[in-house]
């Protein structure tokens, strides 16, 4: 199966465009969700006696615990909106299960990317796009930790270098969201979130997710 990263950011683009308000909506949740994060962590920070520059262990467990609450739910929504942009609702932005599974699969997916950017940046680059749908797969699938790294290592094979264009691609477009006074990121993110759950069912689905992909974007 091979993987275009233009025709997955133009998917991303084309259902964004379908209903551009609703979904910078889903984005302004998410981002209000993350700001409370903040000051949840902030608050048990200072209770425990931490400070900005030397957080103490527990908040940035609650901080951890909280992200992957976020995360889990914008995966759970983007894969949602792929499948069924003129249906979803924001409900799907709420998806707490399998939780536990889904924050080891984020964990160690971070530590492998955090741990090879430290060493060498290469081998932190090839984490990130083997790893690339390890969380993908809990959310959809319900697999464990190493079950979900296994599989998205072998959903990359055949296409690592596109799929690394795709995320060069992904970090400028929300670079640019970030640079336009942040407003920016009500389009970026969409576009992003889209673009990789088109990704993800394309190397996931066999020929059908692909033929089905691809009239999609024709339509």
């Amino acid at each position: 199966m091979r993987f275009s990263p233009t025709s997955a950011i133009q998917f991303g683009w084309e259902t964004f465009k379908k209903r551009p308000w609703f979904f910078a909506g889903a984005v302004a949740i998410l981002l209000v969700a993350n700001f409370l994060n903040v000051g949840i962590t902030s608050g048990v920070n200072s209770l425990t006696g931490g400070t900005l520059e030397e957080p103490t262990i527990v908040s940035n467990l609650v901080n951890l615990a909280i992200s992957a609450l976020i995360l889990m739910g914008a995966v759970a929504f983007f894969l949602a909106a792929h499948d069924n942009p003129d249906g979803v609702e924001y409900s799907a932005l709420w998806h707490p299960t399998p939780y536990w599974k889904f924050f080891a699969t984020s964990f160690l997916t971070s530590l492998a990317i955090g741990f090879g950017l430290v060493l060498l940046i290469v081998p932190g680059l090839i984490a990130m796009v083997l790893f690339m749908f390890s969380t993908f797969l809990v959310v959809d699938r319900g697999l464990g930790p190493l079950d979900a790294l296994k599989t998205s290592m072998e959903m990359t094979k055949g296409n690592r270098w596109p799929l690394f264009g795709f995320a060069v691609l992904t970090a400028l477009i929300i670079a640019l969201g970030v640079l336009a006074l942040g407003v920016g990121l009500l389009v970026a993110v969409p576009i992003v979130g889209l673009a990789t759950a088109y990704a993800y069912r394309l190397l996931s689905g066999g020929p059908d997710a692909a033929a089905a992909a691809d009239a999609r974007l024709a339509a």
